[in-house]
C-alpha cells in the first residue's frame, strides 16, 4: 500500500508505544470521560511531545514532518492524540515570539514533562471564528495585566499547567485595523484557577476535556506578555499553519484506521455464504476512501515540506486540512456502513472514532471558512463578509 513514509523510525517507535494502549484502554477512557494520563505521560517520557522544541532547550529539535508522523501514527493506532496534540503547535508561538527569558524558563521543563502547555484560549461565545471581535480584555495595572472576560470550547485546561491566552489590550474601535490591539499572555494555571479564573467543564459528544473559562480581574505578570503588546493576532496566525498541517496528519491517520478496519471486516464477515468483501458494493467504497486518503496525504506532505523549508504555505495548510478532514470523514462513513449494525456497537470502536473524526469538519477551522479563504486569497473572488 503506497503511503507517505517520512521518518519511518519515528513511526515504528510510536506504533510500538501505542500498541501498549489497545482499544480497550480508549474504550474505557471514552466511557468514563477520563483523560488518558498514562498515555500522555508515556508520550512525554519518550520525547514525542517535544519533537519541535530545539535541542538547546532539551527538545528533540526535529521538523514538522516528524511531528506529523507522530500524530498520524497515534491516530492510525486507534488512539486519540487530541489529548495532547496542542502542545506541539502551541509552543510555536512561544518559540518564535517569546523572549529569551521566557524560553529559558519554560521550554526545558515543557520538554521534560515537568510543565504542560496544552491549553490555548482564543474562542469566545460571541465571536466564534471572527477572532477580531473577542471581548476578553486586559488592562495594565502596574506590573500586571488585569484580565476579564470569557472563553469557550477550550480543551485540556484541567490537564495543563500553562495557558496561552489571546486578549484585547486595545478596543477594536480604537485601532486602525481590527487585527490590531490583541496580545498574547502566558497564564500560569496553577496560580490562576481560583484567583480570578474559574473553569467550568462542558459536556460534549467527545471525550475532549472541553471547558468554559471565566476571567474576573485575573492578574497576570507583565513578564508573561509574549512578544509585543498589540501584535498578538499575527503571533497566533503564525502558529495556525502548523496547527492545520498537524491536524491534517491526524485525519490521515484516522482515515487509514477506518480503511484498515473496514478492509479486515469485509474479508472476514460472511453473509449469504460468502465474504462481503467480494461484493463491489462493499469493495468500491473502501477503494474510493483509500484513493481519497492517499491524494489528501500528498497535499499534507507538500504543505509540511513547504513549512519546514520556511516557505509561505497558508493556502497549502488550509487545503491539506480540508482534504484530509474530508477524507477521514468519508472513510468513517464508509467504515460504519461496511460494519452495518456492528459499527454502532462500542466494542468495535468504529462509533468512537466516527465521533472523534467528525470534529475536524468544524475545528480548528471550519470547512466553509477554508473554502472562503481559498476563494478570496487564491482565486481572487470578492469577500462574502
Amino acid at each position: 500500500m503506497p503511503e507517505q513514509q517520512s521518518h519511518p523510525e519515528v513511526r515504528d517507535a510510536v506504533a510500538r508505544l501505542c500498541a501498549e494502549y489497545p482499544d480497550e484502554y480508549w474504550r474505557e477512557k471514552d466511557r468514563d470521560k477520563a483523560y488518558p494520563t498514562e498515555f500522555v505521560q508515556a508520550l512525554t517520557d519518550a520525547g514525542y511531545l517535544s519533537v519541535l522544541i530545539p535541542e538547546a532547550y532539551q527538545g528533540a529539535g526535529m521538523d514538522l514532518a516528524a511531528a506529523c508522523a507522530v500524530l498520524e501514527e497515534i491516530q492510525r493506532s486507534g488512539a486519540n492524540g487530541a489529548a495532547c496534540h496542542a502542545q506541539m503547535y502551541i509552543m510555536g508561538t512561544l518559540l518564535r515570539h517569546g523572549s529569551d527569558a521566557q524560553k529559558q524558563k519554560y521550554l526545558p521543563d515543557i520538554a521534560s514533562g515537568a510543565l504542560r502547555l496544552q491549553a490555548f484560549g482564543v474562542t469566545e461565545p460571541s465571536s466564534g471564528t471572527d477572532t477580531t471581535r473577542i471581548k476578553t480584555r486586559a488592562h495594565l495595572d502596574g506590573d500586571h495585566y488585569v484580565v476579564s472576560g470569557q472563553k469557550v470550547f477550550i480543551s485540556r485546561v484541567e490537564h495543563s499547567d500553562l495557558l496561552l491566552l489571546l486578549v484585547r489590550t486595545t478596543a477594536r474601535d480604537e485601532v486602525e485595523k481590527p487585527t490590531q490591539g490583541m496580545s498574547v499572555l502566558l497564564v500560569d494555571l496553577r496560580e490562576a484557577v481560583g484567583n480570578g479564573l474559574t473553569v467550568r467543564p462542558l459536556e460534549t459528544m467527545l471525550n475532549h476535556a472541553t471547558t468554559e473559562l471565566f476571567f474576573d480581574k485575573l492578574r497576570v505578570p507583565v513578564e508573561n506578555l509574549v512578544g509585543e503588546e498589540g501584535k498578538g493576532f499575527s503571533y497566533i496566525l503564525d502558529g495556525m499553519n502548523a496547527e492545520r498541517i498537524l491536524i491534517a496528519a491526524e485525519c490521515i491517520g484516522d482515515a487509514r484506521w477506518f480503511i484498515d478496519r473496514a478492509t479486515q471486516y469485509a474479508r472476514e464477515r460472511e453473509v449469504f455464504g460468502a465474504s462481503i468483501g467480494k461484493n463491489q458494493g462493499i469493495q468500491f467504497p473502501i477503494a474510493r476512501a483509500h484513493v481519497q486518503t492517499e491524494a489528501a496525504a500528498l497535499m499534507v506532505d507538500k504543505a509540511c515540506r513547504m513549512f519546514d523549508a520556511g516557505e509561505a504555505c497558508g493556502s497549502e495548510a488550509n487545503m491539506s486540512k480540508l482534504l484530509a478532514a474530508d477524507a477521514s470523514w468519508a472513510a468513517a462513513d464508509m467504515c460504519l456502513q461496511t460494519h452495518g449494525g456492528y459499527g454502532f456497537t462500542v466494542e468495535y470502536d468504529v462509533e468512537r472514532k466516527f465521533r472523534e473524526t467528525r470534529l475536524y469538519q468544524v475545528a480548528p477551522i471550519s470547512t466553509n471558512l477554508i473554502l472562503s479563504n481559498i476563494a478570496t486569497h487564491v482565486l481572487g473572488l470578492p469577500k462574502s463578509f
